[in-house]
């Protein structure tokens, strides 16, 4: 996919590995400079490292401070920012379990990495726009899971569905300076924790990735590349009157595909 993105300043977190890794690469290949922010500041070297003119950012987002920082290198050394893309996000694999039984150190973990991170980076980033004035584009990942909810993963769906709404309402609040707020929202998506989990031929987890599937319309998990595609509609020029939107990328489950047998 292909857009218009010379001359525009990307901050992406989460960057270092996987679907954020490709949402960073396709805006690097659109155009755009990129900062590729992560906690791992040394896998985000590597991996801006890949791509001319890349810088990378060494960043917690649960931490304000460290935020702070990160944007403020980043405005200094690009200059601005246009497009901010909230990749980071954690889910629980051990703690599968009812809320009665669900961890509060694991609760607090995952929200406030997947809703309190987004809030601090989208502060941060905003008022770098709104000193601009020049507006900007703000992309959420999200998940299907905070549109359509399912069992055992209380923390996660809590975080990914307050995401959904902070989405709607920062767009609301920013749509005055022309910073259009959107969400792309991803299904079972192909990536190397996933492979090794759910995907790979020796994965342990097959069994239940083969369930999950066969409930996805298209059949198939998702891929980091086409998360990404999603994430270029929304930067694109083209889209300059789309704001507060949820974009679910997940072969159809959230359509009804998990209904497929009622």
């Amino acid at each position: 996919m292909k857009v218009a993105l010379e001359g525009k300043r990307a901050l992406v977190t989460g960057a270092a590995q996987g679907i954020g890794e490709a949402i960073a690469h396709a805006l690097a290949a659109n155009g755009a400079r990129v900062a590729y922010a992560d906690i791992n500041g040394e896998l985000a070297q590597q991996t801006a490292a890949k791509v001319e003119g890349a810088m990378a950012v060494t960043m917690d987002i649960t931490k304000k401070d460290s935020v702070d920082r990160g944007v403020g290198a980043v405005v200094e050394e690009l200059g601005g920012i246009d497009i901010l893309v909230n990749n980071a996000g954690v889910n629980t694999a051990k703690h599968r379990v009812n809320i009665d039984k669900f961890p509060l150190e694991e609760w607090q973990r995952i929200v406030d990495v997947d809703l309190t991170g987004t809030y601090l980076a989208t502060q941060a980033v905003a008022k770098a726009m709104i000193a601009h004035g020049a507006g900007g584009r703000i992309v959420n990942i999200a998940s299907s899971l905070g549109i359509v909810p399912v069992r055992l993963q209380c923390a996660f769906i809590a975080a990914k569905g307050g995401l959904v709404h902070l989405t709607k309402g920062t767009a609301i609040e920013l749509a005055p300076h022309n910073i259009l707020v959107n969400c792309v929202a991803p299904g079972s998506t192909l990536t190397a924790g996933t492979k090794g989990l759910y995907y790979g031929e020796n994965a342990s987890e097959r069994e239940r990735a083969e369930r999950l599937l066969s409930h996805v319309p298209l059949g198939r998990p998702g891929t980091c590349e086409e998360t990404a595609h999603a994430v270029l509609f929304f930067c694109a020029p083209e889209s300059g009157y789309i704001t507060g939107q949820i974009l679910a990328v997940d072969g159809g489950w959230t359509a009804g595909g998990f209904f497929r047998d009622f």
